[in-house]
């Protein structure tokens, strides 16, 4: 394909030559010395970067349709040709190179930064007399080939590289119809899936690509980037240069380890760089961190290796794609955050980012942080801490950590979670007594588990219950100090226990114990509704005798609490600390 573009454009490089000066002359702005086109970004950036270490003035410009130019220049018209020509002579650059008037040019990626379309035309260093040259077809409009037999499509594919090759692989799998290896060798696979594109596209399914086939292909895979204006940044703070869609995004502000930038559209795209000193250690720590913020949903792939971690993240919303490596004491990656819907664009976007991204420099430095910077428990770097649905209590009944708690806390969730660091599945829930049991996925062995009083409490005794009433804003869990107010509910239910004590709704699934230790029933959630308000100082508890007939219903086996003495309040409060558990629902 690239050859193909380079005959049609040597072609009208040659007959530009037969054309008079004045055609070139009269006119306005500057000319640019055309050396070569690429079929991507990447490609094109090196191939700049290797120009540029023999001429000072090279310059690369988006021309449209995934293609990209590497152009010298400006020159005024009347200067191009004896450069032209006598670079030429000089075999440094290619014999198809032409002088383009830059109509066709759209934005600059090399120098990065640089816009020098208006710029003022350097003065050639041999100017020539006499001599004529035209602007060449605008490489946005070219010529069209007539199509090809399968002889002469397969010599055409024989001439491509084997990235040339590879690009078409990758390509015909984005549009859904090649899922083999990108190893740039057409076998059966490839032959199939081209026949396919043939096919979908009214061709005639050859499984060979013509070159009229192959431009068409390309045009369309690169067409999916259309308005995202990925564009090359270069943060010397967080030192990360890469593809940003720039179209979409723009720098806001920096907040260590992140670099912001925050959409400039209402499609709420935003894209982090990542940036910091920190060792191995460091970047495990990033990685879990990373799963706790919004911007990183529950549902996606999750892989850590010794260097590097990614994160795939996506609910209804949004989805986002995360990289991050350690090299030579720094951790640096980025973020991408795009709407939920959009995936093919987000995968084509993502591709470019991770090929383009490379590092330099320092890490971002602590002193980025603004003192002004709002400060919450739910923030982190200006990242918002994802939350749970609702959190309640539990408390554990057995050796492998099975853990009891209220039913409101395991409705509709895609994952829940025992002190937000390890998933639990539902054993059983018994809608009744509106109590679950939850199994955690690995055995916990905690340090204590429920002893279930076999006697009649009595009432005004001291009761305590513990709980997390704040759902969670709290790492440890409270008591709250009460007394046993009945034996039955205020309808004479004899499952239940009044309590005086307020209880908050985050207490729910909590245990009740008794000034021994022992666990004398389970909070249930607050019996007030729409019509009744109860007072603050009542609560209910499900009895011990009721929660191990429901346990053992169910196959799971409890203890019974053994006669001692009383605990002094540390060694409660230590007791409730190793048995409670922060039960969480997320979606």
């Amino acid at each position: 394909m690239k050859k193909l573009l380079y005959f049609v454009l040597f072609i009208g490089a040659a007959l530009a030559l037969l054309l008079p000066a004045s055609k070139l002359t009269a006119q306005e702005g500057n000319v640019w010395i055309q050396i070569e086109a690429q079929p991507s970004l990447r490609s094109a950036q090196d191939r700049a970067r290797a120009y540029g270490g023999s001429f000072d003035d090279v310059n690369g410009y988006s021309v449209g349709s995934g293609w990209y130019v590497i152009a010298l220049g400006p020159f005024a018209p009347e200067d191009a040709v004896a450069r032209l020509r006598q670079m030429r002579r000089e075999n440094l650059i290619p014999r198809d190179s032409f002088v383009a008037d830059g109509s066709g040019f759209r934005q600059q990626f090399w120098p990065i930064g640089t816009n020098n379309l208006n710029a003022e035309p350097v003065a050639a260093t041999q100017p020539a007399e006499n001599t004529t040259v035209a602007a060449t077809p605008d490489i946005t409009e070219p010529v069209e080939p007539p199509e090809e037999t399968v002889a002469q499509a397969r010599r055409s594919e024989n001439n491509l590289s084997r990235d040339e090759k590879k690009l078409l692989q990758i390509a015909m799998q984005a549009e859904g119809f090649y899922n083999a290896a990108i190893d740039g060798s057409y076998g059966r696979g490839t032959r199939r899936a081209m026949a396919a594109y043939q096919d979908s596209r009214g061709y005639e399914p050859t499984g060979v690509l013509t070159t009229r086939q192959r431009t068409e292909l390309i045009e369309e895979y690169n067409s999916i980037l259309d308005g995202v204006g990925l564009a090359q940044i270069r943060n010397e703070d967080a030192g990360i240069e890469m593809l940003i869609p720039a179209g979409l995004v723009s720098f806001s502000r920096f907040e260590p380890p992140f670099v912001h930038y925050d959409s400039t559209t209402p499609d709420d795209v935003r894209v982090l760089l990542i940036s910091q000193n920190g060792t191995r250690a460091t970047m495990n720590g990033l990685y879990e961190i990373m799963q706790t913020l919004e911007i990183v949903p529950l549902e996606g792939e999750r892989e850590r290796n010794s260097d590097n971690f990614t994160l795939t993240g996506q609910n209804s919303s949004i989805h986002s794609y995360t990289y991050a490596k350690h090299e030579n004491g720094m951790i640096k990656g980025f973020t991408v955050i795009w709407p939920a819907g959009d995936e093919r664009r987000l995968a084509r976007v993502i591709q470019e980012m991770q090929s383009s991204f490379s590092t330099f420099g320092e890490a971002l430095s602590d002193s980025h942080a603004d003192p002004q910077a709002e400060q919450s428990i739910d923030l982190l770097s200006g990242l918002e801490i994802r939350r749970p649905d609702i959190s309640r209590t539990g408390f554990y009944i057995d050796a492998r950590g099975s853990v009891i708690t209220t039913a409101e806390v395991v409705g509709s969730c895609r994952e829940i979670t025992l002190n937000r660091d390890h998933t639990a599945e539902v054993a059983f829930v018994d809608q009744d007594l509106g109590i679950a049991v939850l199994r955690p996925s690995e055995n916990l062995a905690p340090i204590s588990f429920a002893a279930f009083s076999d006697g009649v409490a009595r009432l005004q005794s001291e009761v305590i219950v513990a709980g997390y009433p704040y759902e969670g804003v709290l790492n440890a869990p409270t008591l709250t100090y009460g007394t046993l107010a009945d034996v039955r509910g205020l309808r004479g239910e004899e499952d239940l226990q009044r309590l005086a004590l307020a209880s908050q709704a985050g207490n729910a699934g909590g245990p009740v114990f008794d000034a021994n230790g022992s666990v004398t029933g389970l909070v249930l959630s607050d019996a007030s509704n729409g019509s009744q308000q109860l007072p603050q100082d009542v609560s209910f508890a499900l009895k011990p005798n009721a929660l191990r007939e429901a346990l053992s219903a169910n196959g799971v086996s409890s203890t019974v609490a053994t006669p001692r003495d009383s605990l002094t309040p540390l060694q409660l409060a230590n007791q409730a600390a190793d048995m409670t558990v922060l039960v969480s629902c997320w979606n």
